[in-house]
């Protein structure tokens, strides 16, 4: 049996007009007509009788296959042919397509490279299993809110929890990691320094991640008699020994234990933060019977059984914390209550408080890319008018054109996308070395995968959608007749769509604005901050913390005498101007004390810092005497009980009073385990300019400098001031050191203005560097924008201007008309984007230092950049239009 048609709109023009019988068989005719008869004779009109006879030959059915399978291939057909236009298009209007692919790149690859960060971040922080199921708890203090809750826990107490709680599959718990006390190893030419996490022994197990190379350790390894071992991470082991697999099953002399290494874990394991892992018993006697692992204190963390939440965990640790508040009575407060939070939840507050303004800033950029490329594509559609109305005026639906649109816009996103995520490949290495250390977790890893990629390509549709759907639909309005018998480019197609143009333009200059305060804002706080008076130049000075063996530098004529013989071969070095010893180096001070000062009354606790240093100090720092003198060789030596104050401690505690010669008594040094400090008061012989010692977004508080050689208790820096840059001088100090005595570890060495860029200029220099890539991506934009429009504007009105000008009007006429059109979408986008900037400003004020959220002179700079930018685009439209022929413009089509 044939087919009766091809669609069912066929099918209904062959039941209406009769013309059924010309498209069956003889055959086929007759029967259907007679059964057609049938079901009228049974009472059917006969339209219903036809489709029930056609029903019972089951031409319908059949027909509605082929329907389907006709649409599918006339949908592919037209998606095709589409495309091909499209190209074609695209092609034939280079500068068109290269300013949308730019512009749309730009925002695709900053939203790509801000969203690589989020993801890797985030939302994949952990290569651990199920990660969200791991959980910290902590203990708070009722009494005091707003303070953190108590963590750390002894090993006894962190075992009652372990078999008290309900809530936890495992619990694991450790201490040490970075800050922590330094396991030391001897390479042969001299001592290194290891960061240790000191680690219950089921931590890998727990975590669920195979060895990288060798195997874990395990519980087993800490039973009696068994050999002691530790777990390697994967940075130490390829930045010092080279990834030689070899290197598992050595044996290495930590802290004077032999170890074997068992085992080097993968990348992204990096609990704790450290070089090894090694691990310590769970069982009760071993810890009992260990006064280092009775006394240490740990941090536990617990894996929630399926179907458990934190809060839920929070409430049973809760029932346990008050049982073992009768246990620890001195642990608990008599008020308290327990939280619960996610390991994520515990670790990435600092990088979401980093990201979300950056993410909203790249927000704004796609908004003006978007609005960028559909005034480009409106102004194209206004163009190309009259050919749409032709296509129409011959059949085409407008679902049909807008398709056909957005298919050009599709072909503009993908080129764009390909642009894109090669920007964002370049830019995430560039950016991810910016990203201040310890915002985030180590675990985590940002690059380029295949969910940032699905994420730019997620981009490229919604801008395709954004760009190119407004500009679609407006070309489909207006009645046909009239836009087919309007005569030259775009005719009429200003007035239809000139109201829009003007929006999105209004609109980028608007969101231009916000990047380019929050750009300007973070500008003037690292300004503030560069040029923020240090009392000091950290320029070529080098410091490093020396880690000295135990138990052979316990005494300060010990220490003095190691100082002595090393500070004689650095000062012999060529390029060493100066050194001394030091607690810690500026801008932080060493420890803080509170004072007892004869004959004061005051109700408040004084409180002062100390330094311990020695007489060189003063001058590696290059600070002047205001009064008295400076520490001297012959004090440092004796350990005389004298002290240099900073201007702030004499103002603050003697501010009527000569300071010289009042005697002072620094509280903390009765409790250090040195007989000699009890109850012994320090004469002030001088004072010296402040020197930031609370970092460099707090003023200088009072400090005291005291001879270093009072005690031996406690760990030692040095500082060396160079004539030459300090790279080239660190090396010869370390083996300088070692010459003296090879068991000495240098940690943290290196220039105090390297550490100062990656610690306290590092997070505004952050902010900084890619607001201001934003904000020049977002003004860039901008220009493209008001010149497309200006010189669209001017192509539109060229019949306007030669009539103008044919009836008199100069040139400076025609200049100004246009200027103050241009002039006039600028001065709207700046009062929008000023009241968007008062307000969204707010979000980053918390990074703010030394400026206003609300800085005057921010917004008019910023209103001065995007106004000479602004005149700047539409100058070269309106020097344009100046140079009209008004022969050629009165005959202009």
């Amino acid at each position: 049996m044939s087919l009766i048609g091809k669609s069912f709109k066929k099918l209904r023009l062959l039941l209406q007009h009769g013309a059924l019988d010309a498209e069956l068989s003889e055959e086929v005719r007759f029967h259907l007509e007679t059964k057609t008869r049938d079901y009228m004779v049974a009472g059917m009109a006969p339209r219903a009788a036809r489709e029930a006879a056609l029903r019972d030959f089951g031409c319908v059915e059949q027909m509605k296959e082929e329907c389907r399978d006709m649409r599918g291939t006339q949908w592919i057909e037209n998606l095709w042919q589409d495309l091909r236009y499209g190209i074609r298009m695209l092609a034939k209007d280079r500068k068109f397509t290269a300013l949308a692919v730019v512009a749309l790149a730009l925002g695709i690859g900053s939203a790509t490279v801000i969203f690589s960060a989020i993801h890797g971040v985030i939302l994949n922080t952990f290569g651990y299993d199920k990660p969200s199921q791991i959980v910290s708890f902590a203990i708070h203090d009722s009494s005091r809110s707003g303070e953190d809750g108590r963590e750390g826990m002894s090993l006894p107490e962190f075992l009652d929890y372990r078999d008290r709680n309900n809530v936890f599959q495992d619990m694991t718990g450790g201490f040490g990691g970075f800050g922590a006390a330094p396991v030391l190893y001897s390479t042969g030419q001299g001592t290194t320094e290891f960061s240790a996490w000191y680690t219950t022994a089921n931590l890998f197990q727990f975590m669920g991640t195979p060895a990288l190379v060798g195997r874990i350790a395990t519980p087993d390894d800490t039973k009696p008699g068994a050999p002691p071992v530790f777990v390697m991470t994967y940075k130490l082991w390829h930045d010092q020994f080279n990834s030689d697999p070899a290197v598992v099953g050595k044996s290495f002399t930590l802290n004077g234990v032999l170890r074997t290494l068992v085992g080097v874990m993968p990348p992204r394991f990096r609990w704790g933060w450290p070089d090894i892992w090694i691990p310590f018993p769970m069982d009760r006697n071993q810890i009992s019977s260990d006064p280092n692992l009775k006394e240490a204190g740990v941090w536990p963390v617990g894996r929630l059984k399926p179907g458990i939440t934190p809060e839920v965990a929070a409430a049973d640790l809760n029932v346990v914390a008050h049982q073992l508040a009768k246990v620890y009575p001195d642990q608990y407060p008599k008020q308290f209550r327990v939280t619960a939070h996610t390991l994520a939840d515990r670790v990435l507050t600092p990088f979401k408080t980093l990201i979300y303004p950056l993410a909203g800033a790249v927000g704004l950029l796609v908004l003006i890319a978007c609005s960028n490329v559909a005034n480009l594509l409106l102004a194209r559609a206004t163009a190309r008018d009259r050919e749409i109305a032709v296509r129409a005026s011959l059949g085409a639906s407008r679902v049909r054109l807008i398709s056909q649109l957005l298919t050009e816009g599709l072909v503009l996103a993908i080129v764009a996308c390909l642009a894109g995520c090669l920007l964002a490949w370049v830019g995430i290495r560039k950016v991810v070395p910016l990203v201040p250390y310890n915002t985030f977790p180590q675990e985590a890893v940002i690059d380029m995968n295949p969910v940032v990629l699905l994420f730019g390509l997620g981009v490229t549709l919604l801008t395709t959608v954004l760009s190119g759907l407004a500009p679609a639909i407006h070309s489909m309005r207006g009645e046909l007749q009239s836009r087919l018998t309007r005569t030259g480019k775009g005719a009429g197609g200003g007035f239809r769509h000139g109201k829009l143009r003007s929006f999105l333009v209004v609109t980028e200059i608007a969101l231009s604005m916000v990047l380019l305060t929050g750009a300007g804002l973070m500008m003037r706080t690292f300004y503030a901050l560069d040029r923020l008076a240090l009392g000091f130049s950290p320029q070529r000075l080098v410091s490093a913390e020396l880690n000295l063996p135990k138990g052979v530098y316990d005494t300060a004529l010990e220490k003095n005498n190691l100082f002595r013989q090393l500070f004689e071969r650095l000062n012999a070095l060529p390029g060493v101007v100066s050194t001394s010893v030091s607690l810690v180096a500026p801008p932080y001070a060493g420890v803080g004390s509170d004072l007892t000062i004869p004959g004061k009354v005051h109700s408040d606790t004084w409180n002062t810092a100390i330094e311990l240093c020695s007489e060189g100090y003063f001058k590696t720092l290059g600070l002047s005497i205001l009064r008295g003198r400076l520490l001297s060789e012959s004090d440092v030596a004796s350990g005389r009980h004298v002290a240099v104050i900073n201007q702030v401690f004499a103002n603050k505690y003697f501010p009527n009073d000569n300071p010289i010669g009042q005697r002072i008594k620094f509280n903390i040094l009765d409790q250090v385990p040195d007989p000699g400090l009890k109850d012994i008061y320090f004469e002030i012989v001088g004072v010296v300019p402040d020197v930031l010692n609370r970092g460099l977004q707090r003023p200088a508080g009072p400090e005291a400098y005291i001879p270093h050689t009072i005690t031996g208790f406690g760990d030692r820096s040095i500082l060396v001031r160079t004539a030459v840059p300090p790279a080239a001088l660190l090396p010869t100090i370390r083996n300088q050191v070692w010459a003296v005595d090879p068991n000495i570890a240098l940690t943290n060495a290196g220039s105090v203005e390297d550490s100062l860029r990656k610690s306290d200029y590092a997070e505004p220099e952050f902010l900084l560097v890619l607001f201001a890539a934003f904000a020049a991506i977002g003004l860039l934009l901008v220009v493209i924008g008001i010149f497309s429009v200006m010189a669209y504007t001017v192509s539109l009105q060229t019949h306007e201007i030669g009539v103008r000008m044919a009836l008199g009007a100069q040139p400076d006429n025609i200049l100004s008309m246009v200027l103050k059109k241009g002039a006039a979408l600028i001065a709207v986008g700046l009062v929008v984007g000023v009241g968007m900037s008062l307000v969204l400003t707010r979000l980053i004020k918390s990074r703010l230092w030394g400026v206003s959220a609300n800085d005057p002179w921010t917004f008019t700079g910023v209103a001065a950049v995007v106004i000479a930018a602004g005149l700047v685009a539409c100058l070269v439209p309106a020097r344009r239009a100046t140079r009209v022929d008004p022969l050629v413009a009165l005959r202009y089509e």
